[in-house]
């Protein structure tokens, strides 16, 4: 491909609306453009490398066994009311009406038809296992899309989904789809960690995320080195911490505490630490319930572990007026005590531990202090309900856990049975006995995982593409396009390189030497071949992207070395 007649709208400037370093060189380097909010249109460029990254999907996961199909991505409601989904997925899904008053969405995600499709096609045992996998367009209205295509409303997503006799063959094939992301993530050369998940929506038995380490990632992780252990935030469990305890329940006393409503203010009030304190934070449910979950005074309720444990698809504050009417208080001064009479009342692991500690006391401007589970008040339930710390104690093997920041790039989840039975998806074993269908869901998005490679590899002059996903291998330049013979030495290298079947620019510019070479570190082409002032002794520069300076050799050892690096990371 020669650069002048390319398709290539770069940009100097970075755009205001671009925050971190991807969104802001796949617009600079001209491989997309907004067209709405969270909406991109992928240009020339960018769309080589998102085919890069999904011939990538493909390969693995057909040597994995999965068989590809398309799905429809609108889709009927009647297939997600029968599943129960239509009100899970809430305003992020895009709903519309055909013109006889049908109602349909654009697909968020294919659980639901491919159950269906499977259910209607497969009856017997030899029909299993199976697994089936798409490359499509996905819809979800985020309420606040931000960063480019790492959190966008429209989508590229492998999901595939593995149907099994029992729970023996999910495994099987839940592992063939771990070792094949894991093989997808290695090729696009990415940093990333497996973590224990959440399954939210979807469902399921368990559930992992493939995150890749970056500093802007929306997602904190937990870690230990020790042991391995790795869980994202909403997932993430830890020891509850040790409390040193004296064994003497002291009496509960009322104290007045007027304007003393913050964990901040209690402690200079009481003259302790936080550790003392028990918050007590009233929530409304999307079914309208009112519950209260409790914390220590340090530390954050974990909204997706207690909307799990009441039941809830949405969580939200409680308003001021639904505070004072459960509790008779002004908020910053809810407790326990009491309250379970009138709410349910979940506390967190670590309040059960403590000892003699300090609440709001249901009455605007009252607390009370010496305060004991079991003694005082009995919650409806002790759960895990925190937010993981650094430092916390690991779950595993009780070492200190580590944090870091992620974007998620893949997830995978056992589902069990959660679709199968609902949708009727059964077959009949050997002895003709009926069975639902055991399922996994596996998913991959395409777009974030372009978007997380250009995080990890980028440098102060641009992209700096890993070979195996970058839209051109090698650009050819010719400091002087104006010279008949430089050029035909260029355009020799361009087909030579053509012919071995990398993908390579001749950039015949009229330019500049130094612009074109900006241009190159811009796009991120990870070689470079040079035809300069020693053209006419037979030699050429060869550079790879990331090199401080170039080698000089003939054109056909720049061919040969160039060809040979290509081939190399293109070994899957």
């Amino acid at each position: 491909m020669y650069v002048s007649r390319m398709f290539l709208p770069t940009q100097r400037e970075v755009p205001s609306e671009a925050e971190i370093a991807s969104h802001q060189l796949m617009l600079r380097a001209g491989l997309m453009r907004k067209v709405a909010s969270g909406i991109y249109a992928f240009l020339p460029l960018g769309y080589r490398a998102f085919r890069k990254v999904e011939r990538i999907v493909r390969e693995e996961m057909d040597r994995a066994g999965a068989q590809e199909l398309i799905m429809p991505a609108v889709l009927p409601a009647e297939t997600y009311m029968e599943s129960g989904r239509w009100s899970v997925f809430g305003p992020e899904m895009f709903r519309l009406k055909d013109r006889g008053g049908r109602e349909f969405c654009l697909g968020p995600t294919h659980e639901e038809p491919f159950t269906e499709t499977v259910r209607n096609e497969i009856h017997s045992y030899r029909g299993l296992p199976l697994t089936l996998y798409q490359i499509q367009h996905k819809y979800r209205d985020e309420k606040r899309p931000r960063f480019g295509v790492m959190r966008s409303r429209e989508f590229v997503m492998k999901d595939a989904y593995s149907f099994d006799r029992d729970e023996a063959g999910l495994d099987v094939s839940y592992q063939a789809m771990y070792r094949a992301y894991r093989r997808v993530f290695d090729r696009c050369s990415l940093d990333y960690i497996v973590v224990d998940a959440d399954s939210g929506a979807m469902g399921g038995s368990g559930s992992q995320e493939f995150m890749v380490k970056s500093d802007v990632g929306e997602a904190v992780v937990a870690f230990c080195d020790a042991c391995g252990y790795a869980a994202n935030d909403e997932k993430a469990t830890a020891v509850p911490a040790p409390e040193a305890k004296t064994g003497v329940l002291l009496p509960a006393e009322r104290v007045a505490t007027p304007n003393v409503k913050t964990v901040e203010d209690l402690m200079k009030f009481f003259g302790t630490t936080s550790k003392k304190f028990a918050k007590t934070l009233v929530y409304r449910t999307d079914d309208g319930r009112l519950v209260a979950a409790m914390v220590r005074g340090d530390r954050e309720l974990n909204e997706t572990k207690f909307h799990n444990l009441v039941g809830a698809t949405e969580l939200e504050l409680a308003s001021p007026e639904d505070v004072e009417r459960v509790t008779g208080a002004a908020v910053g001064f809810a407790g326990p005590v009491g309250l379970k009479e009138r709410i349910e009342l979940y506390a967190d692991l670590e309040v059960a531990e403590m000892e003699n500690f300090v609440v709001g006391a249901n009455d605007t401007d009252q607390h009370l202090k010496n305060v004991n589970v079991g003694r005082d008040f009995v919650p409806t339930k002790v759960a895990d309900l925190r937010t993981v710390e650094a430092g916390d104690a690991c779950p595993v093997c009780g070492r200190p856990l580590g944090q870091c920041r992620g974007i998620e790039v893949g997830h995978i989840f056992k589902l069990g049975t959660k679709y199968s039975k609902i949708l009727h998806c059964n077959y009949l074993d050997e002895a003709g006995a009926e069975n639902a269908m055991v399922m996994g869901c596996y998913g991959i998005g395409v777009n974030r995982t372009l978007a997380a490679v250009i995080e990890q590899h980028h440098d102060a002059n641009g992209i700096v593409w890993p070979l195996a996903v970058a839209p051109y291998h090698v650009t050819v330049v010719p400091v002087m396009a104006s010279d008949a013979a430089q050029m035909a030495m260029a355009k020799d290298i361009h087909y030579r390189l053509e012919e071995a079947g990398i993908d390579v620019l001749l950039d015949d510019r009229d330019e500049r030497p130094g612009v074109k070479f900006k241009d190159a570190d811009l796009l991120g082409i990870p070689l470079r071949v040079t035809v300069g002032r020693k053209y006419a002794d037979g030699i050429v520069e060869y550079k790879e992207r990331t090199a401080e300076k170039p080698t000089e050799m003939t054109p056909g050892e720049a061919v040969d070395k160039a060809v040979a690096a290509v081939r190399e990371a293109l070994r899957a």
